[in-house]
């Protein structure tokens, strides 16, 4: 037998140990990022379901999910078309088994997808999405704002999310000066997390409550130069309309004013567009960053890189709803095809987004026009979700406003309610005493009393010295009255027992 001796190289290398995966070795970045949509108080009423399902008695039969913008978990009913084109693109051979459950357009427009997907929605697309979903969206923004559109510079992606998260990725730089992002406060903390999980540093700029949570240009452009002052390399800004969680509705002037600065200051516009179909205040009407910069002569053309816009639009708000199916897309403006070839690259990292969101995204952009056979029940279903959405709206401002220590401006637009609330002294210390925030604490108390799962204002960033939460208004409108009852008696019942 011979026996050789290992080198002594590989010896000394083999002595070496790596470094587990744990606690204390993950990327500080992670563990830093926060997500308070899906925070302590979401991970508590999941403890509370499961003490339901174990038959265990609490002081309410189910929990009421208020947390998250996921209209179809509120039992919002889905739109016919738009399930039955992607159907037809899932399963093709039931236009043909079932020839007479389909109508016409709903066929024609599956066999339109079909002739540009080779292998059907199972094989990856163009990482930049479908070229005719492309055209579709492309189409649908030239006709909203007035002005043309490519395809070429949209990208379809999983949602608007990945999308931001992608444009920040190219946005923010390592080492060197630290780059920053204007955000608005409150904010979504998709932004803040993001941010976080980057390296980059989030630069607030806060909206104003007593003015329906307007921007204010002067504290605007004062964060900017204080921020700048402090070493922070600001790469762009942040702007989501209608605002989330604020609700507010950015008119055209205040577009404008934020596009002036934004060009003279070489900064980078991310335009978070994605309840542009929620507008609830009476003569209100949603503008788009992109109309107003080209009325205002930003072409966006290559060459024309005065302005740099990038707006995200999803399929997962407006009347839509389709949260789960993860489709959304982002068009680039000013953006130069250097950069763009760039976020081919990243897209192509994930080969393409999912075939089923990509194919949702277009017919939520083109759905049935009038004369279509789909039409009347499309519009129907459109017209009585929206409705829904504006009542819904009125009857949960109007309980939140009457009860002890809240006040809550109205939403113009999106799926949110953004009240503060004013809590005593003995409630706050109760609330340090457990080691978390005093609107949290407030959270986790309604929602172990009622069932509602409301989040804490802390989690969007909010003004020193004021505390807020969260909620949406999307609760079945049957069970609306009934929700907003045991909200307030379990809010009731809070203020009593923290009085000074």
């Amino acid at each position: 037998m011979i026996r050789r001796s290992l080198p002594r190289a590989f010896s000394a290398a083999s002595a070496l140990k790596g470094i587990p995966l744990n606690g204390a070795t993950i990327n500080e970045n992670v563990k830093a990022a926060k997500y308070a949509v899906r925070g302590a108080v979401l991970e508590r009423s999941m403890e509370l379901q499961r003490k339901m399902a174990a038959g265990e008695k609490l002081p309410f039969d189910t929990i009421v999910p208020c947390n998250i913008g996921n209209p179809h978990a509120c039992l919002q009913v889905p739109l016919s078309f738009h399930r039955e084109v992607l159907s037809l693109c899932i399963s093709p051979n039931l236009a043909t088994d079932h020839p007479h459950v389909f109508k016409k357009d709903v066929i024609e427009r599956a066999k339109h997808y079909a002739a540009g997907l080779t292998g059907g929605v199972g094989a990856y697309t163009n990482s930049q999405g479908i070229p005719a979903v492309r055209e579709e969206i492309a189409a649908f923004i030239a006709e909203r704002d007035g002005h043309p559109a490519r395809a070429d510079r949209i990208y379809l992606t999983n949602g608007a999310s990945e999308g931001v998260r992608i444009l920040l990725t190219c946005l923010l730089r390592s080492g060197g000066k630290k780059d920053g992002l204007l955000t608005p406060i409150p904010q979504y903390p998709l932004y803040s997390a993001s941010l976080t999980l980057l390296g980059g540093s989030l630069v607030p700029y806060h909206l104003n409550e007593g003015a329906s949570w307007g921007v204010e240009m002067d504290n605007l452009r004062k964060t900017l130069a204080a921020a700048r002052a402090d070493g922070t390399e600001v790469r762009g800004i942040a702007v989501i309309n209608p605002g989330n969680p604020t609700g507010n509705i950015l008119a055209e002037e205040q577009i404008k004013d934020i596009i002036k600065m934004a060009v003279d200051e070489k900064l980078v516009v991310l335009a978070d567009e994605v309840y542009q179909a929620n507008i609830w205040k009476k003569g209100a009407s949603f503008s788009s960053f992109k109309k107003v910069a080209c009325d205002m002569g930003y072409t966006g053309e290559d060459g024309d890189d005065r302005l740099q816009l990038v707006s995200f639009h999803s399929t997962s708000k407006g009347y839509f709803g389709e949260c789960g199916l993860r489709g959304g897309y982002m068009e680039v403006h000013g953006i130069g095809a250097e950069v763009r070839a760039e976020l081919y690259k990243l897209a192509s990292l994930s080969l393409c987004s999912n075939t089923i969101g990509q194919l949702a995204t277009g017919i939520m952009i083109n759905p049935p026009k009038p004369g279509d056979p789909s039409f009347k029940t499309f519009q129907k279903e459109r017209d009585d979700i929206l409705s829904s959405l504006e009542r819904r709206s009125i009857m949960v401002h109007k309980a939140l406003n009457e009860l002890e220590g809240i006040t809550c401006n109205e939403a113009d637009g999106a799926l949110y309610a953004f009240p503060r609330i004013r809590l005593s002294d003995k409630a706050k210390r109760a609330a340090e005493a457990k080691g978390v925030p005093a609107d949290e604490y407030y959270c986790l108390k309604i929602l172990d009393q009622s069932g509602i799962v409301l989040v804490p204002g802390s989690g969007f960033g909010q003004e020193e010295g004021t505390l807020h939460f969260r909620t949406t208004f999307l609760p079945a409108e049957e069970t609306m009255h009934e929700t907003l009852k045991v909200m307030a008696k379990a809010h009731e019942k809070f203020m009593d027992e923290h009085r000074d």
